[in-house]
């Protein structure tokens, strides 16, 4: 009779330890796809593509001449 309870007891706790486990595993995997979900809902928030502006100049190393004709004026 008390190796009966003995078993019982026994396979309870490796269920219940299972369970547990099983239990985690699902609320990591449901945590993860709701983080997906906020990336890809701020993603579409988020311009694709940053660019920059043009300008009027760009900077070179000192001593480098400029590539435009002196009296040329660059258009932006």
């Amino acid at each position: 009779m008390l190796s009966t309870i003995t078993a019982a007891e026994t396979q309870f706790r490796h269920e219940d330890g299972r369970r547990r486990k099983e239990i985690a595993l699902l609320a990591s995997i449901r945590e993860r796809r709701a983080a997906e979900t906020r990336a890809a809902e701020h993603a579409a928030v988020v311009p694709a593509a940053w660019r920059a502006t043009a300008r009027a100049s760009w900077p070179r190393p000192i001593g480098v001449a400029s590539a435009t004709p002196a009296g040329a004026a660059c258009v932006a």
